[in-house]
């Protein structure tokens, strides 16, 4: 096995440049990678299935060294996205024999970018918890603080791409599945536009356009080379994200002739306050962006938090609801709640309880905060926020424990409407109050993105958020790229590594 020692020094884009100068071979990547996940993923538990003889397969068959990263390793989130001949679990257990028939677009597009991918990564089941520490995987481990969380739900990206065992790593967001991890793990992440990437054939939308799904990179010209990439509609998409207006999403990390009108909060969105550490994370990103000459701002939309929180969670049930159905139907057989996690089987309750009335209020609502946040953006480019409230947590910290879990088990058991919106108004309080700053922009449609601009006095990662109006991906590469080369991160790498 060769193993190139330079590897953890390049992003995607640079070792993708060394495959095509012929200075080193996509095996020889393929092999560091593989060596970098046996070294490290004893600790970090974010590789949860090995796809080794698949990417050498795929090597094998030939490799387009013209494609925008050729010969890069790289991993799938266990997720929505599917590759044939694997398993697509969720982190749910009735679906780990149960392999694909068929690629997803999305993974067509990442195949054709040049990308190998040799492993799924971790997740809770379904994707609905903002940590990753589902009882049918495990919890994924963040590499700056081995007791600490990842975030959810693209944990284990977001822990692989930290420890340097990849460049970058497919994510989906659906609350902030995305920034969440790359807040805590120190990574870039974009939640693009509604429709921006495909996420059939097999459905139209997840979570009723809630999530999307994009990377989590290093370096912000990955992320914008890869949107370049994935980007535009699949055959019957039901919409689509506008087209580009200025070029390629690559070519923004370049503009940087524009000034721009930025709103800023330190509050939380939809919970009660931010953490210190957190609202120290924006007040340096505020003071480095009028440095670099843009207008800076402190404004925020009126929004109903409590209102958008419920609507968020409404729809999501409904999902969850579908969800156990159709992976009922995948496995074959009838299932029963002891078939998936607890959470999971309330939230399919309460998905099945309520009316299509109350999802299409629930939609409504969704709809009407896209209204809002578009005559913001008529005042404002860009609306900064912290990504999350709090630092990441102690592993099994957020896990539904003690009288919360004992209140859960009862709705199994007792799953009459009153209390199910009773817990649902609950979960929207307390499911949500270490990571209130994101859902906003997935019922919105809006593109947001999480850069490692910070750390506390820890030493962890303190990612802060950056949201544009629909469509806008432009605009918010241009202001990451400007931040990434003000406040270089690319050095920064855990002790696990060091």
């Amino acid at each position: 096995m060769a193993v190139f020692s330079e590897y953890e020094n390049f992003d995607a884009i640079g070792l993708a440049e060394l495959v095509k100068k012929k200075d080193v071979t996509p095996v020889e990547l393929l092999d560091t990678a593989i060596a970098r996940t046996e070294q490290y993923n004893p600790d970090l538990n974010a590789v949860v299935h090995k796809m080794y003889d698949e990417a050498r397969g795929h090597i094998s068959a030939g490799i387009d060294l013209e494609a925008s990263f050729a010969g890069v390793p790289f991993l799938l989130k266990d997720l929505i996205a599917t590759y044939t001949g694997v398993p697509t679990t969720g982190s749910s257990k009735i679906l780990a024999g149960v392999k694909e028939t068929s690629d997803s677009e999305l993974v067509t597009r990442l195949k054709k970018s040049g990308v190998v991918v040799f492993g799924k990564t971790n997740t809770p089941e379904f994707g609905i918890m903002g940590i990753t520490e589902s009882k049918f995987r495990g919890a994924a481990c963040n590499p700056w603080d081995l007791d600490k969380s990842t975030g959810g739900s693209s944990g284990g990206s977001g822990a692989a791409v930290a420890a340097r065992i990849v460049p970058m790593a497919h994510g989906g967001d659906g609350g902030g599945s995305i920034r969440i991890p790359s807040a805590h793990c120190g990574t870039v992440g974009l939640l693009p536009s509604r429709g921006r990437n495909p996420i059939g054939p097999s459905i139209g939308e997840a979570w009723g356009g809630l999530a999307r799904e994009h990377v989590l990179t290093r370096s912000v010209r990955d992320s914008a080379a890869m949107l370049d990439c994935l980007s535009g509609p699949d055959a019957g998409a039901p919409y689509t994200a506008p087209k580009k207006k200025h070029g390629s999403f690559l070519a923004a990390c370049q503009a940087s002739d524009t000034r721009l009108r930025i709103a800023f909060t330190t509050e939380a969105l939809y919970a009660a306050s931010n953490h210190p550490d957190c609202v120290e994370a924006v007040m340096n990103t505020v003071h480095l962006l009028r440095d670099l000459g843009h207008e800076v701002i402190e404004d925020k939309p009126t929004i109903d938090r409590h209102g958008l929180a419920r609507s968020y969670l409404q729809v999501v049930c409904a999902w969850v609801a579908w969800e156990i159905r159709e992976t009922a139907k995948k496995a074959g057989r009838q299932v029963v709640s002891g078939d998936y996690e607890l959470t999971s089987w309330v939230m399919g309750l309460v998905g099945k309880k309520n009316s299509a009335l109350d999802l299409a209020d629930a939609i409504h609502q969704n709809h009407l905060a896209a209204r809002v946040m578009g005559r913001f953006h008529e005042d404002y480019d860009l609306f900064l926020t912290a990504t999350t409230a709090q630092p990441p947590a102690k592993i099994g910290e957020l896990y539904p424990h003690g009288a919360d879990e004992t209140a859960l088990k009862v709705l199994k058991w007792l799953p009459f409407k009153p209390l199910l919106n009773k817990a649902l108004d609950s979960l929207a309080e307390d499911a949500l109050a270490a990571t209130p700053n994101t859902q906003l922009f997935n019922q919105t449609g809006q593109p947001a993105i999480s850069l490692p601009l910070h750390r506390n006095s820890s030493g962890i990662p303190i990612g802060v958020q950056l949201s544009a109006e629909f469509g806008n991906e432009w605009t918010l590469y241009t202001i990451a790229s400007q931040l990434e080369h003000a406040k270089p991160w690319s050095d920064m790498k855990p002790d696990l590594i060091s």
